[in-house]
């Protein structure tokens, strides 16, 4: 049994364990059937995610579907990420946070000045990470969707508003995803420090897939 406290409640054999740092993108093939794990090691660090099928590559996560397919805006136990297809990607197996985001986006250098002031256009942001990661498989700009904030909190205010607020995870909590398709994750640990998306401090995330 193992004694690794992030690997509890998780069955199967470790095939692939990495600690993704601070503000660095990731890409990883999830085969049918395995699972990824994303542990938030230090808390208040928010995970932009985006999902591809590994057969059709244009075939990806759709947000629109998977809102209005569950009928609510967050992700939760049980929420089927869908495609652009209709199909399901990935599903969320388990989760140590009540709810993820689907509708707050990724920042990017534009955002970031439009937002932040133009002092901030040269800092560094997940758009720059999805495209450095979809690079590696042909991806460009255009690829890039709207995604998944994994442990980010953006609640909707009674007047339609968006609100950044401070998370609702802690160190060492968890979401599972089950690949219910070959898919490929892309992956951007969130290098924001304008917004308390990361607690105005970018720490690392650690994944592990299990098959």
């Amino acid at each position: 049994m193992s004694t690794d406290p992030h690997m509890s409640g998780l069955d199967g054999t470790v095939i692939h364990d990495v600690v993704v740092p601070a503000r660095a993108p990731w890409l990883h093939h999830v085969a049918a059937g395995q699972t990824l794990r994303i542990v938030d090691l230090e808390g208040n660090q928010a995970v932009d995610f985006l999902l591809y099928s590994a057969a059709d590559d244009a075939e990806r996560y759709s947000a629109q579907d998977t809102v209005s397919a569950q009928g609510n805006l967050f992700l939760r136990a049980g929420t089927k990420l869908l495609s652009n297809e209709g199909n399901v990607l990935m599903m969320i197996a388990a989760t140590s946070v009540d709810y993820h985001d689907t509708i707050g986006g990724a920042c990017s250098c534009e955002s970031n000045t439009l937002r932040y002031g133009h002092h901030t256009k040269a800092e560094h942001a997940c758009v720059e990470n999805f495209l450095e990661a979809n690079l590696l498989e042909g991806r460009g700009k255009r690829d890039i969707v709207s995604n998944i904030n994994f442990f980010m909190n953006v609640p909707v205010e009674p007047d339609g508003s968006l609100g950044i607020v401070d998370g609702i995870s802690a160190p060492g909590l968890t979401v599972d995803l089950r690949a219910e398709m070959d898919v490929v994750v892309v992956v951007s640990n969130c290098p924001q420090v304008n917004n308390p998306c990361n607690g105005f401090n970018p720490t690392p995330v650690r994944m592990i897939v299990v098959a």
